[in-house]
């Protein structure tokens, strides 16, 4: 459990410093994907979460 708290917190940071630092382009990406169709956002998801446990396995393996 305290893995999962660990991967939050980075990832909160990470996006955090990706606002604090690039703001513009944090607004050009968040249109972006307000214009983008539900499927092509959903892939997009299915795709991302599949690295990541693919990474995590890789790390922890």
């Amino acid at each position: 459990m305290s893995d999962l708290f660990a991967a939050l917190g980075l990832l909160l940071a990470i996006e955090g410093l990706l606002f604090a630092g690039f703001p513009g382009a944090a607004r050009r990406a968040s249109e972006n994907i307000v214009a983008t169709p539900e499927n092509a956002l959903r892939v997009i998801g299915v795709v991302s979460a599949a690295i990541g446990v693919a990474i995590v396995w890789l790390v922890r393996g």
